[in-house]
């Protein structure tokens, strides 16, 4: 183990406090394995109206951010991270976050989304001071956290307490990257300066991703593939050539998981518990989930689905490859919500197989669980996956994933054929275009695994023996935190 690193991880989401999302999950899940491993990690979050009294902890001081032309006043509360003793800075402000959502009402963003996330890290320049710690390096995550990187080189290089400071940004959705007409960027607080093509503008908008990209020391993203796709035209998002200028300071780290959540070995949301030495109560989880979805009982091999239902995440590939799938014998269990348009087909298509395509729309963390657990594959044909947690989710839980070769499910996902067979390495299997008929042929040799017990457990096994954990993840940062701090300084 290495040296014990001060480190203070910002972020606007964090499980079990807010979550949209696995910004949240990995926030969550990160700060603790690296406490595990003895490093001084401290969380900072919003205070968003959600997160009840009792977890929001006591006021620890005032704090004024400081835009320039104005100040503005807040307060900095200190608690602990749920679960945890690592300790969680929470930024009050009842105008900017004392709102029904932290980002905005169905399909609007707040308005003012830049302003209040830049009060965020303008208040924590502030605050972070007066505890009486100081991180040896700052990891902020994704564009609410994008405007501290660029204070940190600009307004507070020479500050006695921050000048200096080591920053790491990580992408975790180059999708989403703050951008904002450029009528907002006098709200920000950030310098005037900065607003051009080189800097903080983009196509006539203000772009903050695209600023953190410009000032953090370095950048990473959540899979080794992912961080290589985002220099692309085809995933870069039109900031594929910034990022390729900075491809020397770019890293992919897999993300990991939560073993405690996610073991099949003591999960109480299971019929029953099972490991890869004794796989039998895979079979109780199987029949279980298809008596909750109303599934017809039996041996055909039921295809999972566990996702949001939106463009990115391929499911209509499936819906229009559905009647060439279901040609064979087989059910399909489905989780998730997101697209009207996507909700209603695939209610038609339950309507149309009925006891043969079982559907649930919204989310349930138990039934994820179960259909994870009793599905015999798991189908993720999504266009673009930074990293995708799912996928991870079935390999520990000896469920073969069927994905798109691409982001994090690549990393992830060993695909099965005669080498990978052979050396013991396969765990899934995999398909490259993005189409229905690319997605039914992968579905083709899904089955034919299902008529080869003795290949799809191997494949079983092989997913389950895979190290996914958050500890062989928090060594990388760790290596890159130490990396950052030695370049820095």
């Amino acid at each position: 183990m290495g040296k014990s690193l001060k480190i203070l991880f910002v972020t606007s989401e964090l499980a079990p406090l807010v979550s949209t999302g696995g910004l949240a999950e990995v926030a969550g899940a990160l700060p603790r394995a690296l406490r595990a491993r003895g490093h001084d990690v401290r969380v900072a979050i919003p205070r968003y109206r959600q997160i009840p009294d009792a977890a929001a902890g006591e006021q620890y001081c005032l704090c004024v951010a400081d835009f320039g032309d104005r100040k503005a006043h807040g307060a900095l509360r200190q608690a602990v991270v749920p679960g945890t003793d690592i300790p969680l800075y929470l930024v009050e402000h009842e105008g900017y976050f004392g709102r029904e959502t932290p980002y905005g009402t169905g399909a609007y963003e707040f308005m003012d989304n830049a302003e209040r996330f830049c009060f965020f890290c303008l208040a924590l320049l502030h605050g972070i001071p007066q505890t009486g710690w100081k991180p040896d390096v700052v990891h902020c995550h994704d564009w609410h956290t994008a405007p501290l990187p660029a204070f940190l080189k600009t307004r507070w290089r020479s500050d006695a307490y921050w000048g200096g400071m080591p920053s790491l940004f990580t992408i975790h959705n180059l999708a989403f990257q703050g951008r904002y007409g450029a009528e907002h960027y006098a709200a920000t607080g950030l310098p005037a300066e900065l607003f051009h093509p080189g800097c903080m503008e983009f196509e006539g908008d203000m772009n903050l991703m695209k600023g953190a990209i410009h000032f953090a020391d370095k950048i990473s993203t959540v899979s080794p593939r992912y961080a290589k796709e985002i220099q692309t035209l085809n995933y870069g998002a039109g900031l594929h050539g910034v990022l390729g200028g900075r491809a020397d300071d770019l890293y992919g780290i897999l993300n990991g998981v939560d073993t405690n959540d996610w073991n099949p070995a003591h999960d109480p949301h299971l019929a029953a518990v099972y490991s890869a030495g004794d796989l039998a109560g895979k079979k109780a989880c199987k029949a279980a989930l298809q008596k909750t979805l109303g599934l017809e009982p039996g041996k055909p091999p039921v295809f999972g689905l566990v996702t949001r239902l939106y463009w990115q995440k391929g499911v209509d590939l499936l819906l229009d490859a559905m009647d060439r799938i279901m040609e064979h014998k087989l059910q399909i269990a489905v989780l998730g919500a997101g697209d009207p348009d996507l909700e209603a087909r695939l209610t038609a298509a339950a309507a149309k197989y009925p006891g043969r395509v079982g559907l649930y729309l919204g989310y349930n963390n138990a039934l994820a669980h179960q259909v994870i657990a009793g599905s015999d594959f798991l189908v993720m044909p999504s266009r673009y996956e930074p990293c995708g947690l799912a996928q991870m989710y079935a390999l520990a839980y000896g469920t073969v994933p069927i994905v798109r070769r691409t982001g994090g499910l690549a990393d992830s996902v060993v695909n099965a054929t005669a080498a990978t067979l052979k050396d013991g390495t396969a765990n899934g299997l995999s398909f490259m275009p993005v189409t229905p008929g690319a997605l039914a042929r992968a579905v083709d040799r899904a089955m034919e695994l299902w008529r080869k017990p003795a290949t799809l457990e191997k494949l079983r096994r092989a997913g389950m023996a895979r190290d996914l954990s958050w500890d062989r993840s928090c060594r990388a940062y760790a290596a890159l935190y130490e990396k950052t701090m030695a370049e820095v300084r």
